[in-house]
């Protein structure tokens, strides 16, 4: 279900053009399909009881809860002065992100207005009303990472319950086969 939600939500976000980079959502859509794949094989895996399929589900379904709490944990844990950082890297990183930035936001520059480049914001045809852009992203920046933090902490304690309940399914007799057999 969370891949579901990953691929529409992504496609959401392109099609209203909420998001305009194809890398970050052909990089939702791709983990969503990921996680597609591995409910997929567990699906198969518990229908047939087939301990293989199950072990592997296993393994993967841990593999995301480590990736997934380490990264919630990291959103959580960053102070002020770490998201700025983290936000002036992904500044000076491309031009594109940085004029769609300045369009939709409605500022200039990172941290202070230079009146000799150009600016994508209707604000700067007065460059006295226009506001740096720092400001700005780390008011939205704080929140998000709290957000972004918080749900995918909820989604790795169920990964990690789904792991501890796939063990336990993956050790009971099938009852399709010998009654007094183990597996």
């Amino acid at each position: 279900m969370v891949s579901l939600l990953l691929i529409g939500v992504a496609a959401w976000g392109k099609w209203f053009g909420l998001v305009s980079s194809i890398s970050v959502v052909a990089g939702v859509i791709g983990v969503g399909v990921f996680l597609l794949v591995v409910a997929f094989v567990g699906l198969c895996g518990a229908l047939k009881h087939h301990q293989v399929l199950l072990f592997f589900y296993m393994v993967i379904l841990f593999m995301v809860f480590v990736l997934q709490f380490s990264i919630s944990c990291a959103c959580l844990a960053l102070n002020t002065e770490q998201q700025n950082k983290l936000l002036e890297v992904g500044w000076n990183k491309s031009e594109s992100t940085q004029k769609d930035v300045e369009k939709t936001l409605n500022c200039c520059g990172f941290s202070s207005v230079d009146l000799n480049q150009t600016c994508s914001a209707q604000c700067f045809s007065t460059p006295s009303s226009c506001s740096p852009c720092a400001s700005i992203l780390q008011m939205y920046a704080g929140d998000v990472l709290h957000f972004v933090g918080g749900v995918g902490l909820f989604f790795s304690f169920t990964e990690i319950l789904g792991v501890w309940l796939t063990h336990r399914y993956r050790n009971l007799k099938d009852p399709r086969s010998n009654p007094g057999a183990f597996l």
